[in-house]
């Protein structure tokens, strides 16, 4: 791939993460030559779309960059000879976020937007349109890479994997923002930083951390055992205890701790719903209110610093530089999405992981570990990953009993007849968005 004019479509452009993308695309234009870039979102998204819009091109014309901006409802326009799509949409839009996460309260359960429950419920929404894009794209775009953004990401990029032919590669910014989490807890450059991460998305672990060619990763468990760090904005941030880092020997992502201090993090969220009648998903409605606010502003022509609260921080970096890196055939270490094919020796050759890849022109390159995952990892990975897949065939066969089992064996959930109850729950409270299990009753 090396065209000098590049075409970038992006579906749920009026996203409030959009100008985190519109940045990363201005500061490297240079490197990354976005001729035509199309904004793309539903009809019920087109104030948003429009108000992102208008700051974009605000941002745009600052720059000086020659980045021809579309704002269209038409799909099929957009992706049509497209090198680049990226997908960054919530198929429900907030109100199904907060469904997602209120549902398993009811049954006391976690509620989280992309993990144990919730997340699966977004999953059931959101794979049959990813792979109705997926199929434009074989008609449209036969030649362009699709850069998954949207959760959950590495079951979406699983079903796309599994279903499609297009060159697919998920994406997450939490790996980066780890990455520079610890330079920056060690004082150094990013250059300086090796770590090794494998997993799934949202359960991975950071295994090594290399410092100049030195394993650090024994000091770094040292340094962090008993802190509140490396958590993300939309994740509570409780103490790593410093017996169980040593036992565990890896730094676990942040979302481990829906899986490892799931009593702890129960209680906090059921407060929070019990005393102030909310989850994440309003104080996310909250910041979405307030940003789209400054962005209407005529005078702003930059991304808000307020950004960061949305939990998107280093969006642009994770993406422009997957996409800058295939482009350029750059041959740099990123940690993304892919294909299985033995990398993860305990998983399946078929499924999606998340690891360490060299970035080509042909796409990403997984990395083998520097050694297999211990039984402590090994454990939860596999029974999450089981889970994934049957949520998968779910997703896209409208399958109420790999539902089911996917739903009973979340180590989140867990119980055959709470699964069924918020199984029943999800299907009722998402009826308009699956259609598959329509398909199936008839």
């Amino acid at each position: 791939m090396k065209r000098n004019q590049l075409k970038l479509a992006v579906i749920g452009g009026g996203s409030s993460y959009t100008p985190e993308l519109i940045e990363g695309l201005i500061r490297y234009h240079d490197v990354f030559p976005v001729a035509e870039l199309y904004l793309v979102d539903i009809e019920a998204g087109w104030n948003k779309l429009q108000i992102i819009g208008e700051l974009s091109q605000r941002m745009i014309d600052a720059s000086g960059k020659p980045i021809k901006l579309h704002l269209t409802l038409d799909r099929r326009e957009a992706i049509r000879g497209a090198d680049f799509v990226t997908t960054q949409m919530r198929v429900g839009m907030l109100d199904a976020r907060s469904r997602d996460e209120k549902i398993p309260l009811k049954h006391r359960l976690i509620g989280q937007e992309t993990t144990g429950a919730g997340g699966f419920a977004k999953a059931l929404r959101t794979i049959p349109v990813i792979l109705d894009i997926c199929r434009e794209m074989e008609e449209l775009a036969p030649e362009a890479f699709l850069i998954n953004f949207t959760n959950p990401a590495g079951m979406v990029t699983e079903a796309v994997n599994k279903y499609s032919s297009i060159k697919s590669v998920g994406l997450c910014n939490l790996p980066i923002s780890t990455k520079m989490q610890i330079a920056e807890l060690y004082g150094i450059s990013q250059s300086q930083l090796f770590i090794e991460m494998a997993g799934i998305n949202h359960l991975n672990w950071t295994t090594r951390v290399v410092i100049e060619g030195k394993d650090m990763t024994e000091d770094f468990l040292r340094r962090l055992s008993g802190s509140k760090s490396l958590s993300m904005a939309n994740i509570p941030d409780l103490e790593w205890d410093s017996a169980f880092l040593q036992s565990l020997g890896a730094l676990p992502c942040a979302y481990h701790r829906y899986y490892y201090m799931k009593e702890e993090m129960l209680r906090e969220i059921m407060e929070q719903y019990k005393n102030e009648g909310t989850t994440r998903a309003d104080v996310v409605k909250h910041v979405e209110a307030e940003l789209f606010e400054l962005y209407k502003q005529p005078e702003l022509n930059e991304k808000p610093a307020q950004l960061e609260q949305r939990g998107g921080a280093y969006y642009s970096e994770a993406a422009v530089q997957l996409m800058k890196s295939i482009y350029n055939d750059i041959g740099d270490i990123q940690t993304v999405n892919v294909r299985n094919s033995g990398i993860i020796a305990c998983l399946p050759d078929n499924v999606t992981i998340e690891v360490n890849c060299v970035i080509k022109s042909d796409g990403p390159h997984p990395i083998a570990l520097t050694k297999p995952l211990p039984p402590q990892i090994r454990g939860l990975l596999q029974v999450v990953k089981a889970y994934e897949e049957l949520a998968v065939e779910a997703a896209v066969h409208g399958d109420y009993h790999a539902a089911l089992q996917a739903l009973t064996i979340h180590p989140l959930v867990g119980d055959e007849q709470i699964a069924k109850a918020v199984l029943d729950d999800i299907l009722k409270e998402n009826e308009p968005y699956l259609k598959q299990f329509h398909a199936q009753k008839a």
